[in-house]
């Protein structure tokens, strides 16, 4: 079953961030940003713990299921680097009432990478999952690139946040240079997670570090390629197209907005103004929380997310 037959009536729920910022905070690798080697560490109190009821893979792209039989089924992909831990809060919310899917991609989180893995790639995973199970109106939650992905799958997807006036030379450019950025060395790629969870990921410096050290557990080159696949897209012009309603979840820290000099207001208006065309749009803000709102806020994301279950 094509995943086209799905967008007509499936609910899609976007978790967007500021993603080319999030992107921007893999600075090159300063020798005086790793940090020194300790001690056997004590287990990561933000790996994922919660034992699905079955695994298998698709395409390489490993699949847990969670939860319920019964209910609209709801697929979880994780962003760049991300695995399973990024949705442990978000499982234990819906998998008492719904199916619940969590897709991890390869070369994420410890898992090999595969020599044909991008965006295409995936999204032809998600559609063959929902063809195979046979999930019936299925709500994708996708985080930063698993919400592309969502709005990929169902024909549809706006421009990277901060490219939308690029020619398609100068966004492939970016997008190259993306990749080579991101693929460094695994000590150097882990110092890019510390200072992307840091500046950009979530609010508490604690839980940043935490979280670094498994995001760190991706393959580089596998996290550069998706980055440049992302960083390339701009299929505004499909949003027309889209009939599924999509719900944008929009993460607001004052502090970091104050040195952009932008108001929470101006930030969901621009977001939706990256998915006009598309005719069932909802902007939530949720603050305080950074890139990983659900990891910030997950109890205002879970109710988000159940008020818009509700309303399908």
């Amino acid at each position: 079953m094509n995943i086209c037959k799905h967008s007509r009536r499936q609910g899609t729920v976007f978790i967007a961030f500021g993603i080319l910022m999030a992107l921007g905070a893999l600075q090159p690798y300063e020798a005086s940003a790793q940090a020194a080697p300790g001690p056997t560490a004590a287990p990561n109190r933000y790996a994922a713990t919660i034992a699905p009821l079955e695994r298998f893979e698709i395409d390489g792209v490993l699949v847990e299921r969670h939860g319920s039989a019964n209910g609209r089924p709801l697929i979880l992909v994780p962003g760049l680097a991300s695995g399973s831990w990024a949705w442990q809060d978000t499982i234990r919310a819906f998998s008492g009432s719904n199916p619940v899917y969590v897709l991890t991609l390869p070369g994420f989180d410890g898992r090999p990478a595969a020599p044909q893995a991008g965006v295409a790639a995936a999204r032809a995973a998600l559609a063959r999952l929902i063809a195979q199970r046979k999930l019936a109106k299925p709500v994708i939650v996708g985080h930063s690139l698993g919400g592309t992905l969502g709005v990929v799958s169902i024909d549809g997807l706006p421009v990277m946040p901060g490219t939308e006036t690029m020619a398609p030379a100068q966004r492939a450019s970016l997008a190259e240079g993306m990749r080579s950025r991101v693929a460094a060395a695994p000590a150097a790629f882990a110092a890019q997670q510390q200072t992307y969870m840091r500046t950009i990921g979530v609010l508490d410096m604690g839980k940043a570090d935490e979280l670094a050290k498994l995001s760190a557990r991706s393959d580089p080159a596998a996290v550069g390629r998706y980055a440049a696949d992302v960083l390339s897209l701009d299929l505004r012009p499909g949003l027309k197209d889209i009939q599924a309603p999509v719900l944008v979840i929009s993460p607001w820290h004052d502090l970091d907005a104050a040195q952009q000099g932008v108001t929470e207001n101006a930030k969901t208006d621009y977001y939706r103004s990256l998915l006009e065309g598309a005719p069932r749009v909802e902007v939530v803000s949720v603050a305080p929380a950074r890139h990983f709102a659900m990891l910030d806020q997950p109890q205002k994301v879970n109710e988000a997310i159940r008020a818009f279950l509700s309303s399908l």
